[in-house]
């Protein structure tokens, strides 16, 4: 409709609110409403956990949409019907209404389904989507350029600067409108190399991280001539940051720096089991500030990155993800050290975890006090999976082996021996202990 359409309906309908007429239009319109929300309610419809990505977000696009799509189709039917006796200037005025809600409401659904999980569309969905309607509602009544013309007169001063509330408001809209296409083109191309498999998961983290800052920027540049903010101010901007940056913000920008460094000298991956800082897990997530380190136990530590560059880390899966491990058991003197060494390498064979290539191997360690310590070493390909429980399997089967092939385990004794009379020995007597 053109604006002289639409001031002529709503002429139209001002004067249908003064005739008992208008009553008709009103309960049409409520059992419309009533009718759509009723079958909104029956085709609410909610896919299965097993079906497709596909249908489950079509799904919940149609249930989004469901009422008023439904509301504008059964308006069209209430208004032809009424027309032949009434006037229908309120139905006319529902229409668009009703039908830009229900595009609004697609808009804003496909925006969130192209924005990552937890994204603040997630939280705001249906203030953003009443923010939206609400306008596109008073354009399409008309009525929004007489509410610019009222937030134009209402001005107030800034320094030297004269600024009216349309012109902050505007301004608002143009900086949420950039910040949201930049963070859309920036979660598009995340996931656009998240596929890339030629590419290393480090490049690609890094890759993503880029391209987002710099769309971020461009918004910036891009926004600051739209609402009138002159781009030589940066200048001033940049020296604060700078100063800023001096004094107390260098330990943030080391992180972030240092988190750049990790991600393209690949000194430590996603899965890359560490020890660092005193914690020892797998790489699970690298951020440009930090990176989170998942211990066996499932806690999670956040270590800043300027802690992994400038201290020594321990990756044990950097080049290799074979770690080599060690169960340690002390036999007696008496034993076939041969025999022994048997039974632990067919032990350490037979358990599923132990790699064949490199081999276990047996080793006697020394000559201890009560029997001869000796070490089964052997190699496994997932640390990841806890070394702890390996260790522990195999010497219980080790345990077994020994008593079932009559290997004694020493353990340290001691005889004490009463004398009768005396506790002290005469000299030249040679006392039994």
């Amino acid at each position: 409709m053109s604006e002289s359409q639409i001031g002529q309906l709503l002429t139209d309908l001002w004067s249908d609110l003064q005739r008992p007429s208008i009553l008709w239009q009103a309960g049409v319109l409520a059992l419309c409403l009533g009718l759509a929300w009723w079958l909104g309610r029956l085709l609410r419809w909610r896919a299965p956990e097993e079906s497709a990505e596909a249908v489950k977000r079509g799904a919940a696009a149609a249930r989004r949409i469901a009422f008023p799509l439904l509301a504008t189709l059964l308006l069209l039917f209430g208004r032809a019907a009424l027309a032949r006796w009434h006037s229908t200037h309120l139905l006319s005025v529902a229409i668009p209404l009703f039908g830009a809600l229900a595009a609004v409401r697609f808009a804003v659904y496909l925006l969130r389904i192209a924005f990552p999980s937890g994204s603040l569309l997630d939280a705001f969905e249906r203030s953003f989507v009443a923010v939206i309607w609400i306008a596109l509602a008073l354009h399409l009544t008309g009525l929004l350029p007489e509410i610019v013309r009222w937030l134009s007169e209402v001005e107030f001063s800034a320094g030297k600067y004269s600024l009216s509330l349309w012109t902050l408001l505007s301004a608002a809209f143009w900086v949420v409108l950039t910040v949201l296409v930049a963070l859309w083109a920036g979660a598009a191309v995340e996931a656009r190399l998240m596929r890339a498999e030629q590419l290393h998961s480090s490049l690609r983290v890094v890759f993503a991280r880029l391209a987002k800052a710099l769309l971020l920027v461009v918004a910036v540049l891009v926004v600051l001539p739209l609402i009138g903010v002159d781009l030589t101010m940066l200048s001033v901007f940049g020296g604060a940051l700078g100063v800023g940056l001096g004094f107390g913000l260098q330990k943030i920008a080391s992180n972030y720096l240092s988190g750049f460094i990790i991600l393209l000298d690949r000194s430590i991956r996603l899965g890359d089991l560490i020890t660092a800082d005193g914690q020892h897990g797998q790489v699970t997530r690298i951020t440009t500030r930090y990176v989170v380190v998942r211990s066996l136990t499932g806690v999670e530590a956040i270590i800043p990155n300027d802690t992994l560059v400038t201290t020594t880390v321990l990756n044990h899966s950097y080049t290799d993800k074979h770690v080599r491990l060690a169960v340690r058991v002390q036999v007696s003197y008496g034993t076939d050290l041969r025999h022994a060494f048997a039974a632990m390498l067919a032990a350490a064979r037979a358990h599923p975890r132990v790699l064949k290539n490199p081999e276990p191997s047996a080793l006697a360690l020394e000559f201890a006090g009560s029997g001869i310590d000796l070490e089964l070493g052997f190699w496994i390909a997932d640390p990841e999976a806890g070394s702890q429980s390996v260790r522990s399997e195999l010497s219980v089967v080790l345990l077994e082996k020994f008593r079932a092939e009559g290997i004694e385990i020493p353990y340290p004794r001691h005889d004490v021996r009463l004398l009768q009379g005396s506790s002290v020995a005469k000299p030249g007597n040679n006392a039994g202990t």
